[in-house]
């Protein structure tokens, strides 16, 4: 038995074009496979569905042969699902389909999905040069407190002379010959959509529809170098390991029209004996005497703030912790630091001699 492409559609026998677009619209962005809970399998059959029924004559055939329909190749193939996926994402593009009775705008179907605005065509957008990362190793009083660090990377910067333009400096422009000064070319690619059109920003004069009559000869005319960049980094006090910073414009420029990526410096932080950072707290320990944890007592303790006393309640149990308010990490995305948590860890002694038996078997006789 064929498939019932109404049902897998959720749509009427008589619904309208329109109605058939809406529901194949839903269906498309809650299972297309680039989202994060999409479902290839049932795009694929959805996608089969509305290729038949979005087109007016395949529908007819569909609704007098039904099932005979679908085994004599339903729509009639010739796109593969590579080539579909494509069309879907576009690249930026626009797309029309001219096999749909009227033709079936995929940017419109997808534009949303995808960020090219539904448009036919895609305008004069600007190409975006590659994001960089680099790797920072910090100290931990580093992460803790912030510093300036000074990076070095090799890239593909700005041309230094034509500062990006391609144009030897003071040369004037003429009409770009690829695109005859439109700054837009159109690709024609024929489917079982029938001919999908993509529209795309010349890649000569990269959308400006003009080009220099004389190219810089230190780039090329490509308006990017491989060369070092020096860049000061402020690291924010309270950072964390594997968290990153965004210096925005700072990564590779892709050449003449571009706009430069971003850079990211990931952070790692060298561990500190003694220190255990849980979110902004800070955990150590310190271990005391018997004795100590009896009677009580003031021991110094280590702080990132430097050596702080800590009052030793009388009858403290071992693995008891005290909290140092405020000597943490600083919170940051927010105002104030975290508290350091200190476990007493009491040194009982495994073996003792006869004086100090004779003293605790007293001390147990004092405190029944």
């Amino acid at each position: 038995m064929g498939k019932d492409y109404y049902k897998i559609l959720g749509a009427e026998k008589n619904s309208s074009a329109d109605e058939l677009k809406k529901a194949f619209r839903k269906l498309a962005h809650k299972y297309h496979p680039d989202k994060k809970d999409g479902d290839e399998k049932k795009f694929k059959e959805i996608n089969e569905a509305y290729q038949v029924l979005g087109d007016e004559s395949k529908r007819k055939q569909y609704d007098q042969f039904g099932a005979d329909f679908a085994q004599q190749g339903g729509f009639g193939g010739g796109m593969n699902w590579d080539d579909f996926m494509n069309a879907t994402r576009g690249g930026g593009g626009g797309f029309q389909g001219g096999g749909f009775g009227g033709g079936i705008d995929l940017g419109d179907l997808f534009g949303d999905m995808f960020g090219f605005g539904g448009g036919r065509t895609r305008g004069r957008g600007q190409t975006r040069g590659n994001d960089v990362q680099i790797d920072v190793q910090l100290e931990f009083r580093e992460s803790v407190f912030g510093v300036e660090r000074e990076i070095k990377l090799t890239k593909n910067n700005a041309c230094d002379i034509c500062k990006g333009s391609g144009a030897e400096p003071g040369a004037k422009t003429k009409k770009c010959d690829d695109c005859n000064g439109q700054g837009q070319v159109r690709h024609v690619q024929q489917t079982m959509l029938g001919a999908i059109q993509q529209v795309v920003a010349c890649s000569k004069c990269q959308g400006t529809g003009q080009v220099p009559e004389k190219m810089c000869k230190h780039c090329g005319g490509d308006g990017t170098v491989r060369s070092e960049s020096n860049y000061k980094v402020e690291i924010p006090a309270g950072i964390s390991e594997g968290e990153s910073i965004r210096l925005s414009g700072k990564g590779e420029n892709a050449g003449v029209g571009s706009v430069p990526g971003d850079l990211y410096v990931k952070i790692h932080v060298k561990p500190e004996k003694g220190y255990e950072r849980r979110g902004d707290d800070i955990h150590t320990e310190t271990t005391i005497s018997y004795p100590q944890a009896v009677i009580g007592d003031k021991v110094e303790i280590e702080t990132l703030e430097g050596n702080k006393k800590l009052v030793i309640p009388p009858g403290t149990g071992s693995h008891q912790k005290f909290k140092l308010k405020g000597l943490g990490v600083p919170r940051l995305h927010h105002h104030g630091r975290g508290d350091q948590y200190v476990k007493v860890i009491v040194d009982v002694p495994k073996k003792v001699n006869r004086k100090v038996k004779k003293l605790l078997d007293e001390l147990g006789d004092e405190l029944k």
